[in-house]
């Protein structure tokens, strides 16, 4: 184990502090450091996407990100992506569209379609399912359309590149499909 290091980040437009062993997660930095909430530790192995966080406007797993290699970049967290009064228009649309997504797996479907809709103007169905279908709710292959009826249809209108589209279909793919988080 190395010697603790200071390191400044930048984290939803604030500098933070902090001191830590140069290959520490980022994660454990964001949550125990600077105090977040999001975003959170899942599988500890970049796989599930629920500490996903924006490095310079790229999505990354904070999980396995060492805090020494993110230097002076811009960090953003789903708490940063948008605010109460203006949210980034994924973090609306999922709360109309009332997304069926537990706490832990939204920080990474968020984070990741919202990286990937900056970078993609005009994404095909196979870019779509590239970008998408590695999240949680992708253990169940149906959810990018591979195998249950409705999917083709639903991720075309991804093209459209509205973040409503993009959380309506999701929620209405995962509805026609029985796959709801059951009421309250």
């Amino acid at each position: 184990m190395a010697a603790p290091q200071k390191f400044t980040l930048n984290v939803n437009g604030k500098t933070h502090e902090v001191e830590a062993d140069p290959d520490m997660p980022l994660l454990y930095a964001l949550r125990n450091d600077v105090g977040l909430k999001n975003p959170r530790f899942g599988c500890g192995l970049a796989q599930c996407g629920a500490c996903t966080v924006h490095i310079d406007g790229q999505a990354i797993r904070s999980c396995i990100t060492p805090v020494s290699s993110v230097g002076s970049a811009k960090v953003v967290t789903l708490e940063g992506l948008g605010t109460p009064e203006k949210p980034h228009p994924l973090q609306t649309a999922y709360v109309e569209e009332q997304v069926p997504q537990c706490g832990y797996c939204i920080n990474g479907w968020i984070m990741t379609a919202a990286a990937f809709l900056h970078d993609n103007k005009k994404p095909t169905d196979a870019q779509i399912r590239d970008a998408l279908y590695h999240l949680p709710a992708d253990e169940r292959p149906d959810i990018a359309g591979k195998t249950m009826p409705g999917g083709e249809k639903l991720l075309t209108e991804l093209l459209e590149l509205s973040p409503e589209i993009v959380a309506g279909a999701m929620s209405r793919f995962l509805g026609a499909h029985g796959l709801n988080a059951p009421a309250p």
